[in-house]
């Protein structure tokens, strides 16, 4: 081997180590970065979390834990009682979900497996502009359009209630219902679809008895999504829902959740009373973890 070949060598070698170095130190690169986007993650739920409770200790020192979760009146600075608000959020939620969710699987349904490519193209596109409507347009249209229809179909002296706040959240609910089902029935392999037709199954049978199921996960967690952006839901609720403090007796009711009740106080509360509003916050941030906590026990008995 001649002395230019061996210093050929010598150099693709030294390149190749050079190369390979530079590749390791981005891969570590990376690798960092990534552990830093979750700390940060994991670290900001901590923070808020922290800072929450911190603030809320003066109102739960006074009132009692059981006497705020469980209280039946708001009057400040007396009595801080925050059960009609967390009544007033569930059935608000509850209401919703009933209405929306199976309206939102259906669609979702239509658009992955039954609606041509082209009636596809039209449609996907309006539920992402549903996604990107302000709430306070969807609150508007609930106070010009829901509200009265209510008062002329039940009778009522208001229709600024439970019921026309849990229409209102329906709708808003739909986008991530629909667009989270749909993914997860697109991504179920092709061969469960095709296995079952072969086997003479219709589509219909296949679909809510092979992909349905083949597709639990994604479809609990567009629901629980659903649930939490319509337990967080804030200023549609306000302008629809009448914000009254008392307990509510049934969805025609006027009723205020903890979030409508947090923006309309916080401006001017002072000392306990802000305090009460964090404890508010403490509440709905106890509802979401309990939201994802039964969301990673479903998904964890499906695996079994």
């Amino acid at each position: 081997m001649s002395i230019v070949n061996v210093i050929v060598q010598a150099e693709s070698t030294a390149e190749a180590l050079k190369s390979s170095r530079r590749r390791d130190v981005i891969e570590h690169a990376f690798h960092a970065l990534f552990m830093l986007s979750a700390f940060i993650g994991v670290l900001s739920v901590i923070t808020i979390g922290f800072f929450l409770v911190k603030e809320s200790a003066p109102a739960f020192a006074e009132a009692g834990v059981g006497g705020m979760v469980f209280g039946t009146h708001w009057l400040p600075p007396a009595l801080y009682g925050l059960a009609p608000m967390i009544v007033g959020s569930l059935m608000a939620t509850a209401v919703a979900v009933v209405l929306g969710v199976p309206v939102g699987i259906l669609t979702a349904i239509f658009l992955a497996e039954i609606a041509p490519e082209r009636v596809v193209k039209i449609i996907r596109p309006a539920i992402e502009l549903l996604a990107g409507i302000p709430s306070v347009v969807y609150g508007f249209f609930g106070l010009v359009v829901i509200v009265p229809l209510i008062e002329q179909v039940f009778g009522v002296a208001s229709g600024a209630s439970i019921l026309a706040g849990a229409i209102v959240l329906a709708i808003m609910i739909l986008p991530t219902v629909i667009a989270v089902t749909e993914t997860s029935l697109r991504a179920v392999p092709k061969q469960y679809k095709e296995g079952s037709l072969a086997l003479g199954a219709s589509k219909i049978y296949t679909i809510f008895n092979v992909l349905i199921p083949a597709a639990r996960s994604g479809i609990l967690t567009g629901v629980i999504l659903g649930m939490a952006r319509a337990i967080g839901e804030t200023m549609a609720i306000i302008m629809v829902m009448g914000n009254t403090p008392a307990m509510p007796q049934g969805i025609l009711d006027s009723a205020i959740t903890l979030t409508a009740n947090i923006a309309l106080e916080m401006s001017y509360a002072t000392g306990v009373h802000a305090s009460a509003l964090y404890a508010s916050g403490v509440v709905l941030l106890v509802f979401v973890m309990l939201l994802n906590g039964t969301l990673m026990y479903l998904n964890r008995e499906k695996a079994k």
